[in-house]
Formats: structure tokens, C-alpha cells, sequence
């Protein structure tokens, strides 16, 4: 199991925080700009951990040369069952440089973009508190 599926999995902030690399890229299944900077990436994820519900992954997908990965998910947000994916990209050093979400189906995804819209002013505030 990846280190950053084990860290979501439990919910711990703090080891999902240390799989992303200074410089990672989100890049979000609702926002049309990617989101640049482990600060932002971090608290974003802070945000998706408090909004979805019964979150688990179902299965993982490893690229034989280890620098990308496709983690399978299922969750509830705003009383939608959402299907997703996260893609993951590491560096040299093993660390997260690029994180895209992508979700289906159109629904669950307007229900998880109404979600962390509301959580966008927190989202931001823990970001400038963390240097981003």
C-alpha cells in the first residue's frame, strides 16, 4: 500500500502532508486552474478529508517504473455517491509532484464542488497560515 493512500486512509493530515514535494501541483476535478504548492495542495486535502463521507479507496495502480500511480475511490458528499481517482506523479526524491482528482458523475461532482466551495475561505486561511 502507498504511503499516501495508508496517510488518507487514516485520516492523518500530517503523513499526507509529508508525501507532497514543496513544489506539488494540484489539480482539481471542479477548478479549471491547478493549484501550485504543498500549502494549498495540503489544505485543500484538509478540506476534501472534512466534506466526503464514507471515503475509501477500492483499488491501486502502480506504473512498473514507480513515478506514477492511480488510486481508485468511492465516497458521499452532499448525499451523492461519487466514483474518482487520484493520479499521482513523484519526483525523484518519492514525494507527490503532481496530484489530479478526477471524479464522475456529473452530479457527485457539482455536489463536490458546492462543498468545498464552502470551505474555500478556510481552505485559504489555513494555506497563507502555512506559508502558501
Amino acid at each position: 500500500m502507498h504511503p499516501f493512500r495508508k496517510a488518507v486512509e487514516d485520516r492523518d493530515e500530517q503523513a499526507i502532508e509529508a508525501t507532497l514535494a514543496e513544489g506539488v501541483v494540484f489539480t482539481s476535478p471542479v477548478a479549471f486552474k491547478p493549484y501550485p504548492g504543498k500549502p494549498i495542495t495540503a489544505a485543500i486535502l484538509r478540506g476534501v478529508l472534512r466534506v466526503f463521507e464514507d471515503f475509501r479507496y477500492e483499488r491501486e495502480i502502480a506504473d512498473p517504473g514507480g513515478r506514477d500511480h492511480a488510486l481508485l475511490f468511492t465516497a458521499t458528499v452532499g448525499g451523492r455517491r461519487i466514483h474518482g481517482c487520484d493520479f499521482l506523479h513523484f519526483d525523484e526524491a518519492g514525494l507527490i509532484d503532481e496530484l489530479t482528482v478526477m471524479v464522475r458523475p456529473l452530479s457527485a461532482a457539482q455536489a463536490l464542488a458546492e462543498a468545498m466551495g464552502a470551505q474555500f475561505e478556510r481552505i485559504a486561511n489555513e494555506a497563507a497560515a502555512h506559508g502558501g
